[in-house]
């Protein structure tokens, strides 16, 4: 379903796989949406706008948008174009944000602290059960766990996050209303009810070579950081990495014995600046070092936010009962009242914040903001591929 007029003039612009900011530029241009689908050959021409895309403006496939329009009456059923307010921000700020998403599920799932976890399609046992325990973990502790739907470390990143109760996104290279690969047609059913399958393909879109590597821009793009589990010396993990770092968000990889052939990528990663975890603390605590990115709000509907969101109730307490001296995420429940569950979320968001640091051992302390910029951590982001 949609919540906004025009979901047929959106359509039109995904078929002519325009990204968001040429749409908005043409949106601009020729002063609204519908003036830019009913405009002439020779006007889309003068604004830059190829003849292939042009064609596909002028002679959209209506069967193919009636299709859509009937997928988006169904329950959970979404269209996300750039300029809806459902739109995750962080995808919004990539050098090029798709037009339009195609979501079923929760779009609230969108707009958790997302965490991606890649490797290979054919790890080993080992790290099958790093990705399905860090995963695991990592949601406890109020991450949401981005990943492909493929086989091998992805499915066992999406299962760890489900087997903890807890919100999962699969990015696909296809169109949303197909299934690849054909065996985790049910773990998709799951991630609906848990979280989102999320998709730039226009439906009936098919699972081509091509469209994986552009998948990761948003598996990578809505994540606050991207974790490589195993990857071998060519992967399409480390092509997740490298455009994870050039998004300006933090890369870790898990090392793994020289002898693994699937460790090799993970090794080359770390030398190139990702940073080396052995447990899921690890992570936490190098995202209480956020770049700039992550910790200003540059905008004013962030700043409300983060507003509203300390004077709730829950936020007053725990603040107040953490102070400045370490504690444990259970300490602070057992001396709150709240839910380790409800502890766990809003301390990742103080994190986040960088109100609260992350300690080792799993301890946090309140961090005021002189001392974070003195303490701030230099984010490694030159990794390469």
């Amino acid at each position: 379903m949609t919540d906004f007029d025009g979901a047929d003039k959106w359509l039109v612009l995904a078929q002519a796989r325009l990204d968001a900011k040429q749409a908005l530029r043409l949106i601009s241009k020729f002063g609204c949406i519908d003036a830019v689908v009913s405009a002439s050959y020779r006007s889309l021409a003068a604004a830059g706008i190829n003849e292939v895309a042009a064609q596909r403006i002028l002679r959209p496939n209506r069967e193919s948008i009636e299709c859509a329009l009937r997928w988006l009456d169904q329950k959970n059923h979404h269209l996300l174009p750039f300029t809806a307010a459902d739109y995750p921000q962080l995808l919004s700020e990539i050098a090029n944000p798709p037009a339009v998403l195609y979501l079923e599920g929760q779009p609230a799932a969108l707009h958790l602290p997302l965490l991606a976890i890649v490797g290979s399609r054919n790890p080993t046992s080992g790290g099958t059960r790093n990705a399905y325990q860090f995963s695991q973990h990592l949601s406890r502790h109020g991450f949401a766990i981005a990943s492909g739907l493929a086989q091998g470390i992805d499915t066992a990143a999406h299962e760890g996050a489900l087997a903890a109760n807890a919100t999962t996104v699969a990015f696909l290279g296809h169109g949303i209303d197909r299934i690849y690969p054909r065996q985790n047609i049910q773990l998709a059913r799951r991630i609906v009810e848990a979280g989102a399958l999320v998709s730039e393909y226009p439906l009936g879109s098919p699972p081509r070579p091509e469209h994986f590597p552009a998948r990761n821009r948003l598996i990578s793009g809505c994540s606050v950081g991207t974790l490589v589990v195993e990857a071998a010396h060519r992967s399409g993990s480390l092509i997740t990495a490298r455009l994870a770092a050039e998004q300006g968000r933090e890369v870790f990889a898990i090392p793994g014995s020289i002898h693994n052939a699937m460790s090799r990528g993970c090794h080359r990663l770390i030398g190139q600046g990702a940073t080396l975890v052995e447990t899921a603390a690890d992570i936490a605590s190098e995202l209480g070092a956020l770049n700039s990115h992550l910790m200003q709000n540059a905008n004013s509907e962030k700043s409300t936010a983060s507003v509203s969101r300390y004077r709730d109730d829950d936020y007053k307490l725990l603040i107040m009962t953490l102070g400045h001296d370490p504690m444990t995420a259970d300490q602070l429940s057992e001396k709150s009242g709240l839910t380790i569950e409800r502890v766990s979320s809003m301390l990742l968001i103080l994190v986040l914040d960088g109100d609260v640091e992350a300690l080792r051992g799993g301890q946090y302390s309140l961090l005021g903001r002189s001392s974070w910029h003195e303490r701030k951590r230099t984010r490694r982001s030159d990794v390469s591929i």
